[in-house]
């Protein structure tokens, strides 16, 4: 592909001359279509927007008509730039496409086959038009679309279902191997976040195996563009997130700690509103709920509430999203909140660090995973500066050693008598009280320290 083709601009396409008698006289298009296109050529958009008011199926017929029986490059380029430029000025003019008078055309098949053809200039401008001319189908009173029946019956013209299911894998193709290196992504998922508020296409999107393309598109933001690349791409999610079988996907893959990475450090209120709402959206649904627990987010939620947004629909969803992470904190077992309480770091005097029966039936859990937890709470003696949370994680290292088997040995194992050690001297008389406790279940063994434990 050559790169000035890519590089084409509508503006620079619509200052060619285009040969149109030459056309009517091989009869590639009709004495009609000359006086029309004659009428609109190079003139000012002011004047076109009269033509399209007065006579808009007739022009879109003319252009369909060149589209589908002239295959110049040149020409089909400038006829798509014309396209353009009328959708651009005034997106509700695709629904000149619906005009009854069009029945007998099949105004979508030029489109759908130049997304394979054509170069960039025309996959791009293909993808546009088709996007917009499908989302601005008649609608009935219910919402559904008026005509999607109706063109399916009809065997000679490219049915809604054909162009839907060409799109999504177009779209699918530029993801994964992208014909243009700065705008193929861009334009792709610009057209999908519009594209998927359709259930046939969310649909053929995870049939297509698209889901997976979206997600390495979740990170952190820098520049503009990208932060728009990272709203659409997260709008996409967000409309993903009300269809069942792409729930099943983004709960297999690493969407749910991208959301949180995203929404952790953006500062961009669309941004931060749209994965809320996914994150709403997906809350109830399979493990979703605890693993959003295990990820944080419950303190990322009260974070975000202490910020100035100005979203209505934003600070409700906030509300929502903390009200149902404490449902689901209440469902977890004593274990499993401990856990969170550990790896979050923000250790308290809960009532489970001084319950008796919360050591004796869960202490074997903590050789779970190369004992993770317990590692994890040596590393708080290092890292916390919270003179709460070394306090109890001093005493819950105590409790290890007095209720598990090999307290001593595995404790000492891990390094942990020279970091308790240190705390020893701590200014905070409760951090050098449960310091001075484990260490003496350390050396002497519990029942020489239990009577620090009060």
């Amino acid at each position: 592909m050559a790169i000035d083709q890519a590089e084409l601009s509508t503006e620079q396409v619509l200052t060619r001359d285009i040969p149109w008698e030459t056309y009517m006289s091989t009869k590639l298009i009709s004495g009609t279509s000359l006086q029309l296109l004659r009428r609109y050529d190079n003139r000012p958009e002011s004047y076109r927007a009269q033509l399209l008011d007065d006579d808009g199926p007739a022009y879109v017929r003319v252009f369909v008509s060149i589209l589908r029986d002239i295959f110049k490059e040149e020409t089909v380029e400038y006829v798509l730039a014309l396209i353009d430029e009328m959708l651009t000025a005034n997106p509700k003019r695709a629904r000149l496409f619906h005009d009854p008078s069009l029945a007998s055309e099949d105004a979508y098949e030029p489109f759908l086959r130049l997304l394979w053809k054509g170069n960039w200039f025309i996959q791009e401008k293909s993808c546009k038009i088709l996007a917009l001319i499908v989302s601005a189908r008649p609608k009935t009173h219910d919402g559904s679309f008026a005509n999607d029946d109706a063109s399916n019956s009809k065997n000679k013209n490219t049915t809604i279902d054909d162009v839907l299911d060409g799109l999504v894998k177009w779209l699918c193709a530029q993801l994964k191997n992208p014909s243009h290196p700065s705008r193929a992504v861009q334009t792709s998922i610009n057209c999908l976040a519009t594209l998927l508020k359709e259930p046939k296409v969310r649909s053929s999107f995870v049939q297509t195996d698209g889901v997976k393309l979206l997600i390495p598109l979740i990170s952190p933001a820098s520049t503009q563009q990208s932060i728009q690349l990272l709203y659409e791409t997260c709008l996409c999610v967000w409309l993903l997130s009300y269809y069942e079988p792409a729930i099943e996907f983004l709960a297999t893959s690493r969407t749910l700690p991208r959301l949180i990475d995203v929404v952790k450090s953006s500062t961009k209120e669309k941004v931060v509103r749209v994965i809320i709402l996914t994150l709403r959206n997906l809350l109830h649904k399979g493990t979703f709920g605890a693993q959003m627990v295990g990820l944080g987010l419950p303190q990322i939620v009260q974070s975000l509430k202490s910020q100035a947004w100005s979203d209505e629909d934003l600070l409700e969803a906030l509300n929502q999203l903390e009200e149902g992470l404490k449902d689901n904190i209440k469902k977890l077992s004593s274990f499993d909140k401990y856990k969170q309480e550990v790896l979050l770091g923000h250790l308290d005097w809960s009532p489970m660090h001084k319950d008796v029966n919360f050591w004796r039936e869960n202490i074997m859990s903590f050789e779970e995973n190369d004992l993770k937890i317990l590692r994890v709470l040596i590393t708080i003696l290092d890292s916390s500066s919270d003179p709460r949370a070394l306090a109890v994680a001093c005493f819950d290292l105590s409790q290890f050693i007095q209720h598990h088997p090999a307290g001593r040995v595995i404790v000492t194992d891990l390094k942990a008598k020279e970091r308790v050690m240190k705390l020893m001297n701590h200014e905070n008389a409760e951090v050098t009280k449960y310091a001075l406790l484990c260490i003496q279940r350390l050396f002497l063994g519990a029942k020489y320290a239990s009577f620090l434990q009060a």
